[in-house]
């Protein structure tokens, strides 16, 4: 299965990791995470994959994440509600996020990318 990565251009963590990704010579499929977030049931796929809590999906550290008041509302919603949430707005999604459906890496952590990547 390729690689996708979904990327924001203009984080700083996400060309980090797109730097890496090239420099060890791994092949990815490059999706921009605001103008084409991954659909719900994409979501959900990835979600499954990964073995995380769905909460640590949501990019805890952005604006909108704040103006919305998601740390507060999380953890009344439904599995469903959360999902919704990051399939309509790509920058609520921790990012990068990096799949092949079957391992998935949140964030930039370069051990953590060479462990799930180097050898592909």
């Amino acid at each position: 299965m390729a690689i996708k990565a979904y990327l924001y251009n203009k984080c700083d963590t996400c060309r980090k990791a797109k730097k890496w990704l090239e420099e060890v010579g791994v092949g990815f499929e490059e999706i921009p995470i605001v103008d084409a977030p991954p659909s719900k049931e994409e979501l959900r796929s990835i979600w499954k994959a990964s073995g995380l809590d769905l909460r640590k999906f949501f990019n805890v550290s952005g604006v909108q994440y704040r103006e919305l008041g998601l740390k507060d509302k999380l953890p009344a919603m439904s599995e469903e509600e959360m999902l919704e949430l990051l399939a309509s707005n790509g920058k609520l999604i921790k990012r990068p996020l990096i799949t092949d459906n079957a391992t998935v890496t949140l964030g930039f952590k370069a051990e953590e990318l060479e462990k799930a990547w180097g050898g592909k």
